[in-house]
């Protein structure tokens, strides 16, 4: 495969992870009004006359969106036509792109005419989508060299469904804890993990609630990728990419609740705040992967069980 595809397909996906740290920046330092309601323009000029930081901030996601956005249908082109006899690129290749042009559309519909903290909640889910979509494209175009054998793995039945609900539910976290940042609940409660406050009691707002839920929501994917990780590794030492995926997975969601309880304890510190969307960001790609080795798995094992059968045959046809 050529060195440029490859570079190419690295910086892209670099891209996306600073559109998704830019629009947590933007939603951390309520930067969203920077430009006015305007949209693509700044407070309807080409080059605005005031500057001020929430401008810079708000200016400087846009343009990296747009540069981004050419990034990722050029990739999503160049993959098509290099890589196109693979049976995912096709799909990704759509995906990436067009799940970037709704968030475009989502942030430009919240600047000119408002939107649901419910609905710019899923702001940052989409992008997330078009994100693990360039992920598995630049993964695919570096599998072209056969540097290990992802292709053919063999997953038991209970590690792929395993597989494909907890990437489902990562996606279920990932929005509730947008919603936390678009309802402005991050500090809502002062303790960690509970919200004790001035009594341990259950939560007695909205705001508390969503804070609560996202904990909860947090908690159950954190035990829940440990449960894997532990299967893995006693049944999965033979596949590297399953048994190490799994340990980077817990690794990862181990930083992000980390992070989470860092955000209370040091009252909405921008850094953390900012890596605690970079882990779950990565943890997701990672998610994502295995999901496509789950699909992949589906059709090894069909057909290791048809060659199985074959053999079978073959072994009657020689004893008559």
């Amino acid at each position: 495969m050529r060195r440029s595809l490859k570079w190419f397909a690295v910086l892209t996906t670099i891209g996306m992870l600073f559109i998704l740290i830019g629009g947590a920046l933007v939603t951390k330092t309520g930067s969203g009004m920077g430009c006015g309601r305007s949209w693509p323009l700044c407070n309807g000029q080409l080059i605005p006359s005031e500057i001020t930081l929430e401008l810079v901030i708000e200016l400087a996601h846009r343009v990296v969106s747009g540069v981004v956005g050419i990034m990722v249908l050029t990739l999503a082109i160049w993959s098509w036509r290099s890589i196109g006899h693979i049976r995912e690129t096709k799909f990704l290749s759509l995906l990436s792109f067009a799940f970037l042009v709704i968030q475009g559309l989502i942030g430009a519909a919240a600047v000119v005419w408002g939107q649901n903290s419910f609905v710019l909640a899923l702001h940052f889910g989409i992008s997330l989508i078009s994100f693990a979509a360039v992920f598995l494209l630049t993964l695919l175009i570096f599998e072209i060299d056969k540097k290990f054998e992802a292709d053919k793995l063999i997953l038991d039945n209970r590690m792929k469904k395993h597989i494909v609900w907890i990437t489902v539910y990562s996606y279920a976290v990932v929005y509730t804890g947008a919603l936390v940042r678009h309802v402005k609940a991050s500090l809502v409660c002062r303790d960690w993990p509970l919200c004790v406050n001035s009594a341990p009691s259950l939560p007695v707002n909205l705001h508390e609630w969503v804070q609560m839920g996202h904990r909860l929501a947090a908690g159950i994917i954190f035990f829940w990728i440990l449960y894997i990780m532990i299967l893995s590794i006693k049944h999965y030492k033979h596949q590297k990419v399953i048994y190490w995926g799994w340990i980077f997975a817990f690794i990862l969601v181990s930083l992000q609740v980390i992070a989470g309880a860092l955000i209370v304890y040091s009252r909405l510190n921008l850094y953390i705040a900012l890596a605690h969307a970079f882990f779950i960001s990565c943890l997701f790609g990672v998610l994502s992967y295995f999901f496509l080795l789950a699909t992949r798995s589906n059709k090894n094992s069909i057909a290791m069980a048809n060659m199985k059968k074959d053999m079978k045959n073959s072994q009657k046809t020689i004893s008559h």
